[in-house]
């Protein structure tokens, strides 16, 4: 019997991408033609991950723990876990809080499951991590992104529009603050009047920590911790970028044990558990020497500072400097107007040609929004050295002033 047309479930269209990645096979297919790239485009990290928790994952397979494990995680690193954001937000948690996850991911997908139905709405940033809108929109919920303004130290939510967007069938709020992509964080004032907003309007919230710890100066803060919000706030926390474990897939989500034992459920149905010996790594990670996270730091401070100098050497650029993230997202405006560039296709494309410098724009976070007039891109700097961020700025100055 000869098969029938392929029929994709309706849900499939609506399934977005990390545009990234996207951009990152472009940029493969140039150097591979023998041309140089100096890529910020993908926020990955090109720093090795410390060879004490590398050990603890060898020793781990070693000692067979590579079967099946319980399917919240081990005993071990929910506890370790629970003990760290307690130590680091004040707050207190146990592992009955704790669901440990093949990444951070798969947290914003699980939280979206447990608390929304279809036809619920969802306020997200935008820009932002591409994920939130294509989880959004794939389960079948309504997508309602809001946006940022520029502030004096950096970038600010557009509290007036989240205020606006919000109706009866407003249900959760994913808040990301050390934000993907413009490295913004909300000071005090912002982040209790969201807090103030979520328990009137009776918003579960999404808090993706992602970058908690990759922070140059100051303290990070989390939304969880004002009055009122532990109980209804899930709290994603990966190792991705601390312990520069990206391949690695290891994160959990901390939060109301109700809920957390809802998102376990789900671990049993869609993984059974995360990589047991993984687990393992990520104990010593938590618990173990932390010279290595600190060399990590210190080396992501040093490009960061490069990328700002170099940026904001480039005539008609402007780029905060921002203390956390390992993203900076400079206004290209006045560049774009002066080569005639009428989209941002043709400012990234001709500035990897020209140039070899690889960049994401601000359309590969979301849709532009309504009244949008500025320009700007995504430079990360995880994955390129100091010495090769000043010589690939120097090349884009001297192009865009052109």
């Amino acid at each position: 019997m000869t098969a029938g047309k392929l029929r994709f479930a309706e849900r499939v269209a609506r399934l977005g991408t990390e545009t990234a990645f996207a951009v990152g096979a472009e940029c493969a297919a140039w150097a591979a033609k023998g041309n140089k790239v100096y890529p910020f485009h993908l926020g990955d990290i090109d720093l090795a991950t410390p060879r004490n928790v590398i050990e603890a994952a060898e020793r781990a397979i070693a000692d067979r723990k590579t079967g099946y494990c319980p399917n919240g995680g081990i005993p071990e690193l929910r506890q370790a876990l629970a003990d760290e954001v307690s130590a680091t937000h004040g707050m207190t948690y146990g592992p009955e809080n704790v669901a440990v996850q093949p990444g951070g991911k798969p947290v914003i997908s699980k939280f979206l499951l447990a608390l929304m139905d279809p036809g619920d709405e969802v306020l997200y940033p935008n820009p932002g991590f591409p994920i939130y809108e294509s989880q959004i929109n794939f389960l079948g919920g309504v997508p309602k992104p809001y946006g940022f303004v520029p502030g004096e130290k950096n970038f600010l939510l557009d509290f007036d529009a989240i205020e606006a967007s919000i109706t009866p069938r407003t249900k959760l709020l994913i808040f990301n603050d050390l934000h993907n992509p413009t490295g913004a964080e909300s000071p005090d004032s912002e982040r209790q009047a969201l807090a103030e907003l979520a328990q009137k309007h009776d918003l579960y919230v999404l808090s993706d920590e992602a970058y908690w710890d990759i922070r140059y100066s100051g303290s990070s803060k989390s939304i969880a911790s004002l009055p009122g919000m532990q109980e209804r706030t899930v709290i994603l926390y990966t190792f991705s970028k601390k312990f520069a474990m990206t391949g690695w897939r290891l994160g959990g989500a901390i939060g109301p044990k109700e809920l957390i034992s809802v998102i376990a459920t789900m671990n049993v149905n869609q993984e059974s558990c995360t990589t047991h010996f993984i687990q393992w790594a990520g104990v010593e990670a938590l618990t173990g020497d932390q010279s290595g996270a600190k060399e990590i730091l210190a080396t992501l401070r040093a490009r960061r500072d490069a990328a700002v100098r170099g940026l904001n050497a480039i005539d008609g650029v402007s780029c905060y400097s921002p203390e956390a993230t390992f993203y900076l997202f400079p206004e290209l405006t006045a560049v774009m107007e002066r080569k005639g560039f009428t989209t941002y296709d043709e400012l990234r494309k001709e500035a990897l040609q020209k140039t070899g410098v690889s960049f994401c724009t601000r359309l590969h976070f979301g849709s532009e929004l309504p009244g949008e007039t500025r320009r700007y891109a995504r430079f990360a700097y995880s994955g390129i050295s100091v010495e090769r961020i000043e010589e690939g700025l120097a090349g884009l100055k001297a192009w865009a002033e052109q």
